[in-house]
């Protein structure tokens, strides 16, 4: 299946990304991985121009509504740092994991190749996103609340701060 990319034309829209582990493996709920998501977009936030309208945390994938001003570039950036470090991680953690996610030349690709992004339609569509986006943990049954999951916006005590979307 080919990758679906943002377009170099609408680059700095508002968009509802999907970045996900490859082959959905559960991988984010240990050895403090979450975090090193948190962190990546802590920095996005600060040095890259990135407004993060909602967001969740699974254990496989995360869903974002973001803008920035170079979305292909923050995309790009934070799939790539977050790579590393959590690759990082897993040696450190888990070794046994990484061959999980080796490719056929020996090289580590931890996320799968597309991002699903889904460029702002309207005000509604934002709403139902993030709606969506809130509602993931209690579907899964991590919570009964989505306000009591730790890693989504719906959380107003979460560790990253979230920009209005107006």
């Amino acid at each position: 299946m080919p990758s679906v990319r943002i377009s170099k034309e609408f680059t700095s829209g508002i968009y509802y990304l999907t970045f996900t582990v490859k082959n959905w493996y559960y991988l984010f709920d240990r050895h403090n991985r979450f975090e090193i998501l948190a962190d990546s977009l802590q920095y996005c936030q600060k040095h890259k121009g990135l407004k993060l309208h909602a967001y969740v945390f699974m254990l496989n994938h995360i869903h974002l509504i973001a803008s920035s001003p170079d979305m292909i570039a923050f995309v790009r950036d934070f799939k790539k740092f977050t790579s590393k470090e959590i690759q990082k991680n897993i040696i450190a953690t888990e070794p046994n994991v990484l061959k999980l996610f080796e490719t056929e030349n020996g090289r580590f690709e931890f996320w799968g190749k597309t991002n699903m992004p889904k460029m702002k339609k309207s005000e509604h569509y934002l709403i139902q996103k993030t709606n969506y986006i809130h509602a993931n943990p209690v579907r899964k049954q991590y919570v009964k609340n989505p306000k009591d999951w730790v890693w989504s916006s719906a959380n107003t005590e979460g560790k990253i701060d979230v920009d209005s979307m107006v």
